[in-house]
């Protein structure tokens, strides 16, 4: 069995996905549709922009999916579609691009909703209000209790359960420092400071949870071709209603990638193909299931390969 998984926000690198357009006329009209849909060129930012521009949480959304969305078209003229994996799966924003890929949301909904969810995001908590690090070494129960036991009057909560020895934790940055702190005080390796603008995946984002809420409300949603993999419950779901308010769930809730992977193997997954910028998600795959094969698909090489 084989899952088809899709990177989130930090993969971004100036230049993703142009030998794919070149190459592939499928993947050069998913970015032609993304910048209609968007009434801009945001190609060509993804191009031959400006790193720090394209990192922008409302620009990186929308830019990763659709870096993600081509290579897909290109895997399909390659003869493999969305029928050949069994689950599709995507790390935070990487679940639009694997109910796009699965025919749930449209490209053209797929993009304004990111564009949106990244403004909404960015504008949720005030610049230096909240912060994320990285909890290296030690389990996610370990780095949920610390959490908890640190908060106060603040917050800081687990955000993303990567995999058995990375743990993203979120929240008012006074909160975020001091649990990084008690974390090193309890084993941790390393707890590193993200260079990220807003405390993302915690309640301080309920704000852009309700923006989500009004504009998912207002799209349609298919029932995905192959189950989702969801992000915050780490199990299938194929029901619209339940994606839609799963989705809004997301903002504000913990990424159970590790889990999400865990039960992907269990149900009898050997391959996980990660389609995409970058390769973040099969190093966190090969940490949670070690005896599974890894793919990626971001280049016109890596189809060559695959057809091999």
């Amino acid at each position: 069995m084989r899952a088809f998984v899709f990177p989130g926000q930090g993969a971004q690198t100036i230049g993703m996905g142009r030998e794919l357009a070149q190459a592939y006329p499928a993947a050069r009209a998913v970015f032609d549709e993304v910048d209609e849909a968007l009434g801009e060129r945001l190609s060509a930012l993804i191009w031959e922009g400006d790193a720090d521009t394209l990192t922008l949480t409302q620009n990186a959304q929308p830019a990763l999916m659709a870096t993600s969305i081509a290579a897909f078209r290109a895997l399909e003229a390659e003869g493999f579609g969305i029928t050949d994996a069994s689950f599709v799966a995507g790390h935070s924003l990487g679940e639009y691009s694997a109910l796009c890929a699965a025919g749930a949301l449209t490209l053209s909904d797929t993009a304004h909703l990111l564009r949106l969810r990244g403004q909404a995001m960015q504008e949720a908590v005030p610049v230096g209000i909240g912060a994320m690090a990285a909890i290296l070494g030690l389990d996610f129960e370990t780095v949920d209790r610390i959490c908890r036991e640190i908060g106060g009057d603040e917050v800081v909560q687990a955000a993303n359960d990567n995999d058995p020895a990375q743990v993203v934790i979120s929240g008012h940055k006074g909160a975020v420092e001091a649990a990084a702190e008690a974390m090193k005080a309890a084993g941790a390796k390393r707890a590193l400071m993200l260079p990220v603008s807003a405390p993302f995946h915690s309640v301080l984002m309920q704000p852009a949870a309700a923006v989500m809420a009004d504009a998912l409300a207002g799209v349609d949603i298919q029932a995905p071709a192959v189950p989702l993999i969801a992000n915050v419950r780490a199990e299938a779901v194929t029901e619209p209603g339940a994606i839609r308010r799963l989705l809004v769930e997301q903002v504000t809730g913990t990424v159970r990638w590790r889990e999400s992977v865990a039960n992907m193997a269990e149900a009898g997954v050997t391959e996980f193909w990660e389609i995409g910028a970058g390769k973040a998600l099969s190093g966190m795959i090969k940490r949670i299931a070690k005896d599974a094969a890894v793919r990626n698909v971001s280049a016109p090489g890596d189809l060559a390969a695959l057809k091999g």
